[in-house]
């Protein structure tokens, strides 16, 4: 007889979570936010800031620019969007 399997989160990988910046909030249900991460130089060993804009869903349409929020990996939403945004840390003033 097969047995039942379950699939719980300690099964899958662990998603990727992201702290960014809202840059744009113009489309609908869906917010970029800016992901600045630092890397040393190749060559230099300096630290680099390195950029990454995500496309995010947010259900609500509740983040505006500047606000500081959390993002975590999701399955693909659209072309872009392979992120949303479960906390809201810190609102733009």
């Amino acid at each position: 007889m097969a047995e039942e399997t379950t699939t719980t989160d300690t099964d899958r990988s662990a998603r990727k979570v992201r702290e960014g910046t809202v840059v744009s909030n113009k489309m609908d249900k869906t917010a970029v936010v800016a992901v600045v991460s630092r890397a040393p130089h190749a060559r230099y060993n300096k630290m680099v800031l390195h950029t990454t804009k995500l496309h995010a869903h947010d259900e609500t349409n509740d983040v505006n620019i500047g606000d500081k929020v959390r993002v975590m990996e999701t399955r693909p939403m659209s072309k872009l969007k392979r992120w949303r945004i479960t906390d809201v840390l810190e609102r733009a003033k």
